[in-house]
């Protein structure tokens, strides 16, 4: 009996570890659905809907002036054809300066001021002896009238035998001497004059004045310092007082490889960009080809005279130029519209990326020209749209990216 009741338990199954298996699989089964979930979003995440960062641009209107290519590309800087180290004709001590850098000036102001005590003195010594040559010049001719009366009446009465013609010719030499006196001094006169005109250019030199008008760049000299047109050899003497130059004689110079100078010629079209301002074009051309090359680094110089003025450019400035090709400009200028520009680095192969609503779209464009820094697009792209900058080859179309400035 109790055998048989054995063999009856052995077959009863057991609820209790059929539930307690139950409560240890749930938990897995909830990890790894997590598990699934994160892999799904991360699939999600990755596959397109996190923005990829990029810089934009806007497509602008394209100028007709700009249709022509860029034929050669080179770098230079602005320099004045006209500047002048402005000095004294004279050494000696400056007394006053009244220029400062950037101050615009005028042919004929005054400049400086150099000691002028010297200058003087010599001025009223000369002043002095041409006043005693004249007095002199005056006391002759008075004894030339009284010798000349004299003479008269010696001839009167050698012509009535009451005087010996020793009389007569002692009369006639007086009058001769004298003649001869009166022109020696007004020799003395003149060099008198002469001298007191020097004397006078000594002390105009005195004051440092303008010549031409201008921006004084560079100031050299102090009050209390000594100045000389010519190097004196020591350290405490100046040689001028300060650096003018002519704004309205700047051009730029360029150096360009001998092996490409035959892409330049005189009065070719030039489009400048100062590195200070790279958005600005400034329209200038070609003056000269200086018709000498530079042996050490194989180099030719162009001038290239800019068309505009503007306080702007400055000399010494970094300049960049483009040689434009005027064989490639078309006989009839485009109209405004008909084609624009964008930086060039928003082209990859042909394309580029349009951004619209946080999305880009890729789109085939047609190129003209560039000058290095910007493409003109001829067709594919309108005015106003703006196209991607950066990171172009993780780019496809229709990914979402996010703009930065």
């Amino acid at each position: 009996m109790n055998d048989h009741s054995k063999l009856l338990d052995q077959l009863r199954i057991d609820r209790t570890v059929e539930a307690a298996s139950r409560s240890t699989i749930w938990p897995w089964l909830l990890i790894c659905g997590l598990l699934v979930a994160g892999a799904i979003g991360a699939y999600i995440r990755w596959s397109g809907d996190t923005p990829i960062t990029v810089r934009s641009a806007t497509a602008r209107a394209l100028n007709p002036e700009t249709t022509a290519a860029s034929v050669l590309d080179a770098s230079g800087y602005v320099v004045a054809r006209r500047q002048a180290t402005v000095s004294s004709k004279v050494t000696g001590k400056v007394t006053e300066v009244l220029i400062e850098e950037g101050q615009a000036v005028r042919q004929g102001d005054v400049l400086a001021r150099i000691d002028d005590s010297n200058a003087r003195a010599q001025l009223a010594l000369a002043q002095s002896q041409l006043q005693a040559a004249r007095t002199q010049l005056t006391e002759i001719n008075v004894q030339l009238a009284e010798a000349e009366r004299q003479l008269r009446r010696t001839r009167e009465l050698s012509d009535r035998q009451l005087v010996s013609d020793q009389a007569l010719d002692s009369a006639q030499a007086s009058v001769d001497g004298l003649k001869a006196r009166l022109a020696t001094t007004r020799s003395n006169v003149v060099v008198a004059e002469r001298s007191v005109a020097v004397q006078q250019q000594q002390l105009d030199d005195t004051v440092v004045r303008a010549p031409f008008d201008g921006v004084i760049t560079i100031k050299n000299a102090q009050p209390g310092e000594m100045i000389s047109p010519l190097s004196a050899g020591g350290a405490g003497t100046r040689t001028g007082i300060g650096t003018l130059v002519d704004m309205r004689s700047l051009e730029v110079e360029v150096d360009v490889n001998e092996n490409f100078i035959n892409r330049v010629e005189s009065g070719q079209k030039v489009t400048a960009r100062l590195n200070a301002y790279p958005d600005w074009r400034i329209p200038a051309g070609v003056i000269a080809v200086i018709p000498t090359a530079d042996r050490s680094k194989a180099t030719v110089k162009v001038r290239i005279g800019l068309d505009v003025e503007d306080p702007r450019i400055l000399p010494e400035m970094g300049v960049r130029v483009s040689f434009m090709d005027a064989a490639a400009q078309s006989p009839e200028p485009q109209a405004v519209g008909a084609g624009v520009l964008i930086p060039a680095e928003a082209v990859h192969d042909g394309e580029v990326f349009v951004i619209d609503a946080g999305h880009v779209e890729r789109r085939a464009v047609v190129t003209g020209g560039s000058d290095g820094t910007d493409m003109i697009v001829m067709s594919g792209l309108r005015r106003g749209e703006r196209v991607a900058i950066g990171a172009l080859s993780e780019l496809s179309d229709g990914a979402k990216v996010q703009v930065t400035d």
